[in-house]
């Protein structure tokens, strides 16, 4: 049995940011030209009028402040209201590869190692820009990596059973080691029609780069444990895929095309799963809440991380100890809790202790317990 580790990790962000002001300035102009085109239904109450919304709204819900998107221009049109992304050719590299491409590459060069170091792709994301040919296949390809790729989807869990996924490939001494990658264009999935969700994800890809810690060569974090777990849920959903057109409306603009999600039972449910399943992930592996120097979690609503930050940890967790970076990225599905290790990690000394854990649609949720070693 080897032991696996994560020697390296990788974030694109894109260009262009949307803040708050922006945002609302664009739904209110969209809600404005909704509720005159429906004045009649509205005046006569056969149809609710939307609603505005303001900046103190979005921060009080989420604790985000702005986002980073691959468009703009679109989404800010308050008559087109999502993003418009270019149409590429079959020949031409696809927008995720694109982005997990630059998240790899940087994982690489932070481990120190090259494409040729590496056996398996995982490209593990919320929503794949196509069905079939893999996505982790064409990134193999543009990486020129020999082996296997493959693409997995547990909605914002990707990322951490993906590095499930690979560190039990290594552990069995199948691969020597993976780049697990996390491309995610949540502003295309988004209805940014919708006052209850229309702030809440940014587009970014992560990488992580996960070896046999013999190989290392560098500092690095060794995978002590990890632990998935899954629930059937609607209370988040998107309905969209490939036998929309075989069903009656199935290509009209309808409302569950999109993200949907039931905030408050959310809430209520995926809570006391998270908080129950990393109790018991830490119990079973005698790691004590005093042993975790830092706990990087899935960033999707602040309130959520505090709750769940107070419960793992007993007390209301110091400053650093339990970053945040949904407020400069808001909510990046799968990449949340990577991009919080990859910007919070590189301070913890030699055999202190951390925790990555995302959590999202399925239900689902995946836990990682690290020890760094320098």
């Amino acid at each position: 049995m080897y032991t696996p580790a994560i020697t390296g990790t990788g974030v694109f962000t894109p260009e262009q940011v949307i803040t708050n002001a922006e945002l609302v300035a664009a739904f209110n102009a969209y809600v404005d030209l909704y509720n005159a085109e429906h004045a009649e239904e509205i005046a006569a109450g056969t149809l609710p009028a939307k609603a505005h919304s303001s900046e103190e709204f979005i921060v009080k819900a989420s604790g985000i402040e702005q986002r980073y998107v691959i468009d703009k221009t679109g989404i800010l049109d308050p008559q087109v209201m999502h993003p418009l992304l270019r149409q590429r050719a079959d020949d031409e590299p696809s927008l995720m590869a694109e982005m997990a491409l630059d998240a790899a590459q940087k994982a690489l060069a932070q481990a120190g190692k090259t494409a040729a170091d590496v056996d398996a792709v995982i490209c593990a994301a919320s929503n794949l820009e196509r069905a079939y040919p893999a996505v982790a296949i064409e990134i193999q390809e543009l990486l020129q990596i020999n082996g296997f790729a493959f693409d997995m989807n547990v909605a914002c869990s990707s990322a951490t059973f993906g590095i499930q996924a690979a560190a039990d490939m290594i552990r069995s001494g199948s691969i020597r080691s993976a780049l697990v990658v996390n491309p995610e264009i949540c502003s295309a999935h988004l209805e940014w029609r919708d006052r209850d969700c229309h702030f809440i994800f940014g587009d970014v890809a992560t990488a992580t780069l996960i070896e046999r810690s013999e190989d290392a060569a560098g500092s690095y974090f060794e995978i002590k444990s990890t632990r998935c777990a899954t629930e059937f849920s609607n209370n988040i959903r998107n309905n969209n895929g490939f036998l929309r057109r075989s069903r009656p409306d199935g290509v009209a603009d309808r409302r569950d095309m999109q993200f949907m999600q039931n905030g408050r039972k959310v809430f209520k449910e995926v809570l006391p799963m998270v908080s129950e399943h990393i109790a018991g992930h830490m119990d079973d592996e005698g790691v004590q809440a005093s042993d975790l120097k830092r706990i990087w979690l899935h960033q999707a609503n602040k309130s959520m991380n505090d709750f769940i930050g107070r419960k793992v940890l007993g007390r209301v967790p110091e400053p650093g100890e339990q970053p945040n970076i949904l407020q400069d990225y808001a909510n990046t599905s799968s990449a949340g809790s990577i991009i919080a290790f990859s910007k919070y990690s590189d301070d913890l000394k030699d055999g202190e202790t951390g925790l990555i854990c995302s959590f999202g649609a399925g239900y689902s949720v995946g836990s990682v317990i690290v020890q760094k070693h320098v």
